[in-house]
């Protein structure tokens, strides 16, 4: 794509320190082969160092020795090459994030232009073949009689070639085989022709210049589409907090708001930086940042992003991150970060294209030449010929559509609470044949509950939990924790009983006095140890009058279901067991597990729907692992494995599957995922650990982002494959209709410019319109 015509003044900055970068703004920037051209002119700048050019963004980061003179001089170069700098900041500024702004493109004086342009087009081509009495001959210069419609037509590709000779001659100067020159040539070649021979060419060489310039519109349309979803992201986050301060609550910018700062969110504000809830209580909507759709309560203790609603309660947070090391902050920026990584297509295409355009351009003089030259054939019919070889000569739509599809589908999933820190990455998930999912806090929630409680002699769940409750509640172990908290969650209190002697017995469970009389709970081998005699425990009465929890161990109606049997059921069930009871009766069974992810089984199945196998890797017993993996469908699992052997499974799944995806939590598993073609971090908001350590990061906790990451990645390689194959095959037949004389060049702009760019930006831009929501569907 070319750049816009008109040059903006840089701004003042104060002298930068010796090594300095300078950062410059370039919305028109907007493709690789602008880049090039940009960084060739850079080449050029004595003092200027290493560059950086990101299309994607409009930014170019300049490393210089930082002297006033060099500044000037990469300025002016970026400008000669024919490019705007709409700001420059040298390194002891900041420049804003985000994409460099740049007005909309239909109000663009090149846009302004192409209308008139295609205005005078129309009007010509009435007077020419609908009112040809009006088409007077009014001059004949060079010896050839001009008409009306020749004078408007020579207006019209004066005022729509005017931004083409420009860039043309910027392209030229910096010895650049691009599209603007090539097109200066067509437009320049076909004008000439007209105004030195008998051949009119008018109407080629203005239609050249406006369908050639509504390409060019709609590529730097596409490309403003994929900024501003990035814009979208800068956003979310509000640009002042309410801070109290001395007493007082100020508005301040959130910038300025420091760690450990108090800040006040009312009922419907965003709030403005991380921190922790310290008074209040609230729903708070964290779609923006984790792509949860249903709002989650926070309440003292809770933390809060940055970027989130506060739908209707009243919070107080301590800031926990300034607003530039914000969970949303670092994913804008790796965000940015991911556009520039260049898929293994997209090399492909740039290699293929700097091969493509020097090839048509020979296609092009040859055709121009070799006919009339020793064949005798017109030599006007075959340069027009030669002049629709270099329309197709540049790829531009070809090039450019790889990286609109990968900022389209980065933006996108960034936006529904999935971060892809590079189009590498979101080209190898498409690629993927086998997931293996962590089992603690990838499948499942991670966090112990309470799953059954069986009375016994006589006692009901309520005894049961009210005795468990009192030996607990001074036990700091996760299983007590969620005892404890299983039965404050039914309303069950310690009782009356006075809690004495209390006695943690390692490894085996708890020992206290309640009520003056000695009672435990712990494992079946504690009571074991105790002599207490398991076997001999029995429901003593019929199924149908047991509670829930112990009917549903039965195996048929009215069973005598022995402890001694029961217990290694729900074992098997990947649970632990608490048997709570005196030195002389068993009270009841209690059992913990860690709970699967609502959403797990769908999510699998999902993944299996798509062609996926998935893989269940954990550290725990094989008991446990089958009943999870059994629970939520996954083809295969692992289990008993310490963090290095998760790394020889993943090893063992790409020689058995090829592309291997690992999720896990991003901590624990980080050698897994980073020995995985793809590591996928869970929860990965608000963990610097799993942003940096994983190629991808589900931001929520919510596994119906696997699948929606599948399809991303998939429907973002077939969108690839599709346009890269579908220009490349409508470049090819339009090259072979041009020496025959079936393709001219209005087709070879309307079919191979226009319409490619169309066709391409548009399917690109499907993958903005993918929602997690329609892939469970």
């Amino acid at each position: 794509m070319s750049a816009e015509d008109g040059r903006a003044e840089s701004d003042d900055s104060p002298e930068p320190p010796d090594g300095a970068e300078l950062q410059l703004q370039v919305p028109s920037m907007d493709c690789p082969s602008c880049a090039g051209k940009v960084e060739n002119a850079l080449d050029g700048v004595e003092g200027a160092q290493e560059t950086d050019l990101s299309p994607a963004t409009g930014r170019v980061t300049v490393g210089y020795d930082g002297s006033d003179e060099v500044r000037t001089a990469a300025v002016d170069a970026v400008e000669n090459a024919g490019y705007d700098v709409t700001g420059v900041t040298a390194d002891d500024e900041e420049m804003a994030a985000g994409p460099a702004p740049a007005e909309p493109v239909w109000r663009t004086p090149r846009a302004i232009k192409t209308a008139v342009s295609a205005v005078l087009l129309v009007v010509a081509l009435v007077v020419r073949f609908l009112v040809p009495g009006l088409n007077e001959v009014v001059a004949s210069p060079f010896g050839q009689g001009l008409t009306v419609a020749d004078g408007v037509l020579l207006v019209a590709i004066a005022v729509g070639a005017q931004v083409i000779l420009r860039n043309g001659y910027y392209s030229a100067k910096n010895l650049s085989l691009d599209i603007d020159f090539l097109m200066s040539v067509a437009v320049l070649g076909a004008t000439g022709v007209s105004l030195f021979t008998a051949e009119q060419l008018f109407i080629e060489a203005a239609s050249l210049a406006v369908l050639f310039n509504v390409a060019e519109l709609l590529e730097r349309y596409a490309v403003d589409r994929a900024r501003n979803s990035l814009g979208e992201l800068l956003e979310l986050s509000p640009e002042t907090a309410l801070v109290r301060r001395e007493g007082d609550l100020t508005e301040v910018p959130a910038d300025d708001v420091a760690v450990g700062e108090t800040v006040v969110v009312e009922p419907g504000e965003k709030v403005p930086l991380d921190g922790d809830v310290i008074e209040g209580e609230s729903a708070v909507n964290e779609a923006p940042i984790t792509g949860e759709s249903v709002p989650v309560d926070k309440a003292v203790g809770d933390e809060v992003y940055a970027g989130s609603i506060n739908e209707n309660g009243y919070l107080e947070i301590e800031v926990t991150a300034a607003a530039d090391d914000s969970t949303l902050a670092r994913v804008i920026e790796l965000v940015e970060g991911a556009q520039e990584r260049k898929t293994k297509r997209e090399q492909f295409v740039d290699r293929f294209a700097s091969y493509y355009t020097p090839v048509v351009v020979a296609a092009a003089i040859l055709t121009a030449a070799v006919p009339p030259l020793l064949f005798g054939l017109s030599a006007v019919e075959w340069f027009v010929r030669g002049i629709t070889f270099l329309v197709i000569a540049c790829p531009c739509a070809f090039v450019i559509s790889t990286p609109v599809t990968v900022v389209s589908g980065i933006t996108s999933a960034a936006r529904n609470g999935v971060l892809i820190k590079g189009g590498d990455h979101l080209e190898r998930m498409g690629e993927v044949d086998a997931v293996a999912l962590d089992k603690t806090g990838t499948l499942t929630t991670g966090e112990l509950r309470v799953t059954d409680v069986v009375p016994l002699n006589g006692n009901d769940q309520g005894d049961v939990l009210q005795c468990a409750r009192g030996l607990e509640t001074r036990s700091e172990h996760p299983i007590a924790e969620a005892i404890v908290g299983h039965a404050d969650a039914e309303g069950v209190s310690d009782g009356d009983r006075d809690v004495d002697g209390f006695e943690s017995l390692t490894g085996q469970g708890v020992r206290a006095e309640l009520g003056g009389h000695t009672h435990y709970a712990g494992k079946p081998a504690l009571f074991d140890e105790l002599g207490f005699d398991l076997s001999h425990v029995h429901f003593t009465t019929s199924a149908g009058e047991l509670p829930e929890d112990a009917r549903r161990l039965c195996d048929r109606e009215g069973c005598l279901d022995l402890v001694e049997d029961t217990i290694p059921r729900l074992q098997a069930e990947g649970k632990t067991v608490v048997v709570v009871g005196t030195e002389d009766e068993v009270e009841g069974l209690i059992a913990v597990g860690d709970t699967v992810r609502p959403d797990a089984t769908r999510a699998v199945e999902a993944l299996e729907e798509r062609g996926l196998t998935t893989v269940m890797l954990t550290g725990d017993n094989e008991g446990t692992a089958r009943a999870v993996a059994e629970e939520v469908g996954v083809s295969e699992f692992k289990a008993g494995l310490l963090p290095e052997q998760k790394v020889d499974a993943i090893e063992e799944l790409q020689a058995a599957y090829g592309t291997v995806a690992m999720v896990g939590d991003g901590i624990n598993d980080a050698p897994a995922l980073a020995t995985a073609d793809v590591g996928v971090a869970m929860g990965a908001a608000g963990s610097d650990t799993a942003i940096e350590t994983a190629d991808v990061g589900l931001l929520g906790d919510d596994l119906s982002r696997l699948p929606y990451l599948a399809d991303l990645s998939q429907t973002g390689n077939g969108v690839i494959r599709q346009n890269i194959w579908g220009s490349l095959g409508v470049k090819a037949l339009l090259a072979l209709g041009i020496p025959v004389g079936l393709v001219g060049v209005i087709h070879a702009v309307l079919i191979g410019d226009v319409g490619m760019t169309t066709a391409i930006t548009g399917n690109a831009m499907r993958l903005a319109r993918l929602e997690p929501d329609d892939v469970l569907e």
